[in-house]
């Protein structure tokens, strides 16, 4: 029966959604198109979403930039460009380096900071002065030039997860990954098994893993407190790109469909 819907979904022009999953899994699907901003929205605190505010998330050269050539200072004008539509199961690789200098005003703490963003809430539920999406950031850290800072981190902004067996309300943990100095580029992966699974890696090792991803905690402010659900676990949702004060090129952002 599946098949034949299917078959006849494919003969009236339109794909279900369960045939459309079986079909990409397995492939690397472009989500950054390499020449524009097509298919991503931005929503950064202070503006309405798809209010780019200083062309902060832009293309050059065929590298998607975040830049604050326009800023005055930062002011805490937190950014994130998400993706527009939501996905559950699936595998996101992004290649990334950090450039150039921070912005002035931005926290020392955003110095090579910057974040891929799983499970976000839609960006039209975000309030106008709210600072991070509700969701699970994979935190990415550049290191200062000496000493250790891991990459491919996990914070929770408005969330927590499970870990051996434990709910963890920690907003951030490291994970395993060694120093990236410089700019040079640095592919990492996300796993993601709905509400189940998450797994971070690098160079095909796992250096971070959690799972039943949940809306809880703090480190978000100014949301709307009929989307921040504490408990509720995080099966799906958006996906979005950060902007947090430092400048950092994107030259790949892939995602594969998994099945469930």
């Amino acid at each position: 029966m599946y098949r034949l819907t299917c078959l006849l979904a494919l003969t009236l022009g339109a794909v279900p959604a369960g045939a459309q999953q079986a079909a990409n899994a397995g492939k690397w699907i472009q989500l950054f198109n390499g020449r524009n901003l097509d298919g991503w929205i931005a929503k950064i605190t202070g503006y309405e979403p798809g209010d780019n505010f200083g062309n902060t998330f832009r293309v050059e050269n065929g590298v998607l930039k975040v830049a604050y050539d326009k800023y005055d200072a930062f002011h805490n004008r937190f950014g994130h460009l998400f993706y527009h539509r939501k996905f559950s199961n699936y595998r996101i690789a992004v290649e990334y380096r950090f450039v150039g200098e921070q912005v002035a005003g931005g926290p020392s703490w955003a110095f090579r900071n910057s974040g891929i963003m799983i499970h976000c809430q839609p960006p039209e539920t975000m309030k106008k002065d709210q600072d991070f999406p509700i969701s699970i950031e994979v935190q990415l850290l550049g290191g200062r030039g000496s000493g250790e800072r891991s990459t491919a981190n996990l914070c929770t902004p408005g969330t927590n997860v499970v870990m051996n067996g434990k709910l963890v309300t920690q907003h951030c943990i490291n994970s395993t990954s060694k120093t990236y100095h410089g700019d040079q580029w640095v592919r990492v992966e996300v796993e993601v098994h709905d509400g189940k699974v998450v797994r971070h890696i690098i160079d095909g090792v796992t250096v971070l893993e959690y799972e039943k991803p949940q809306i809880g905690g703090g480190s978000v402010t100014n949301y709307d407190p009929a989307v921040k659900k504490d408990g509720e676990i995080l099966r799906e949702g958006y996906i979005s790109l950060q902007s947090e004060s430092h400048p950092i090129e994107f030259r790949k952002v892939e995602l594969m469909e998994l099945t469930p």
